[in-house]
């Protein structure tokens, strides 16, 4: 009995030692870096016409820059219509700066600096749209193309992606023209014409950027906003993407005789082969971790949230698992901390009596940092093991990002504006899909992704989705924050 007494004390002093432990490292842990943006004094706020930059992203709507997976269903003639818009628009901006037009109708416009010493900083915003999904017309409220103005908010396709950006550049650049604003930094703007494909504008802009030797202070691109209802510590956030995932398609195929239904060879034929290799695949996948920019948002969150969340994250050695356990409770948190896996395409024979001679799946990936496609093949070989399938990428894969400073000039200057415009805390997160900004990485110190729109996490489904609208409080947001970005970062 005694010695249970002991074993007993044991344990309670052990418990009240880890209990110890774990209060003081949360009640001593410090805000993190992503926090920290002293130094930087935010421009004051201008007067923008709301009104008039409703009806300028009216007109931009209107013009269907849709860019389908077939390229040859798209119509050039649309890009040159919006083209004359935009110059017809904004006369002081295109007064300012010098238009270039590169592969895929991208624009590229230089406003040059005073000091060529200060490396330039560049904006981004993309001109095409995705399509409508056909049959799904008399679900939106208002036209998809019709761009009307209507209960606070300018509706169609493209109001948030992307026209809302660029029509938000545009005013602000022209605002500041107007007002004779000379940037001290060069101000740069690249608008990639076939962002929704992952077409070649932006590489081409990369390319341009390598061959005169410029190297970005930072990009911003589309990617993030102001969420009004983090499940963090449920208030409102700006949340900026210092990363995105890579991308890439895998193609599975069985190769099988073929021949009739009625007499199935003993393995199934190729579709059942090929099932059980996607269901293998599948089965196996990436293992969630708490680490990255992901996990980056959590921490800068935590000091807003409640005391158990505060707690969790002051011992991540502790409660590691529990935190990425909760992260992951909804698919788009468990996006955040690891590579996804989404078969998404079959085929197989053309008539429903004939077994194929071959069986194809594809595969969707979306690598996470610290992955590569390497990785992916390597573990997507291991899960089909003997299973006579092969396995090849549709396309050659977009590797994930490299992941952008937190502390950094570029970032504070950001994520002051964003905080200042948006009146909200900001944190680093990871963009779970895919940009343009990613091929001008290696043209940039640093490259980070958000839109100054607030919206609820519901409502964040209109994004390629039906009734797509941009509130005209958001639109004034967007000109404001554009505006004040590039007098903070280029007086």
């Amino acid at each position: 009995m005694r010695t249970m007494g002991r074993i007993g004390l044991g344990v309670v002093a052990v418990i009240l030692v880890l209990a110890a432990v774990v209060l003081g490292r949360t009640f001593a842990a410090t805000p993190p870096t992503s926090g920290d943006v002293s130094g930087i004094t935010v421009a004051a706020p201008l007067t923008v016409d709301v009104t008039g930059a409703a009806q300028r992203l009216s007109q931009a709507i209107q013009i269907p820059t849709v860019r389908h997976q077939d390229p040859a269903e798209g119509v050039d003639a649309e890009w040159t219509r919006l083209h004359a818009l935009l110059a017809a628009n904004y006369p002081a901006a295109h007064a300012a700066m010098r238009r270039e037009e590169l592969a895929s109708r991208t624009l590229v416009y230089t406003w040059p600096g005073t000091d060529g010493r200060l490396a330039p900083i560049v904006l981004m915003a993309h001109q095409d749209v995705v399509p409508v999904t056909p049959g799904t017309e008399a679900d939106w409220t208002h036209p998809p193309f019709g761009g009307v103005i209507a209960d606070g908010a300018v509706w169609g396709r493209g109001a948030i992606d992307d026209k809302g950006s660029l029509v938000g550049i545009f005013e602000a650049v022209e605002l500041l023209a107007k007002q004779g604003f000379q940037p001290r930094r060069t101000v740069m703007v690249v608008s990639g014409g076939d962002e929704e494909v992952i077409g070649q504008g932006a590489r081409a802009a990369a390319a341009l950027f390598k061959a005169r030797g410029i190297k970005a202070e930072f990009v911003l691109d589309e990617g993030m906003a102001v969420i009004s209802d983090n499940p963090i510590s449920g208030g409102r956030v700006a949340i900026i993407g210092t990363a995105e995932k890579g991308y890439g398609t895998l193609r599975v195929t069985a190769k099988a005789p073929g021949g009739h239904s009625s007499a199935p060879p003993a393995d199934g034929g190729g579709v059942a082969v090929l099932s059980r290799a996607v269901a293998a695949i599948a089965d196996d996948p990436f293992p969630l971790a708490f680490t990255g920019p992901g996990a980056d948002m959590v921490k800068s969150l935590a000091p807003e949230a409640p005391f158990v969340v505060r707690m969790a994250v002051a011992n991540e050695w502790l409660f590691g698992r529990l935190l990425a356990g909760q992260a992951a409770a909804t698919p788009a948190g468990a996006a955040l901390l690891h590579t996804t896996i989404a078969p998404t395409m079959l085929k197989g024979s053309p008539k429903e009596n004939v077994l194929p001679q071959d069986a194809t799946a594809w595969i969707n990936y979306r690598i996470a940092p610290g992955d590569t496609s390497a990785t992916v093949m390597t573990r997507a070989k291991a899960a089909v093991g003997a299973l006579p399938v092969t396995l090849a990428w549709n396309a050659p894969p977009n590797e994930p990002s490299p992941v952008s400073s937190t502390s950094s000039w570029g970032w504070k200057v950001v994520a002051a504006t964003a905080s200042a415009v948006a009146d909200a805390p900001v944190a680093p997160s990871l963009v779970t899909a895919g940009t343009d900004s990613r091929f001008l990485t290696p043209v940039a110190k640093d490259v980070y992704r958000f839109q100054p729109l607030e919206m609820s996490l519901k409502e964040t489904a209109m994004i390629h989705g039906t009734n797509e609208h941009m509130t005209l409080k958001n639109l004034e947001k967007m000109v404001q924050f554009y505006a004040r970005l590039v007098v903070t970062a280029a007086q």
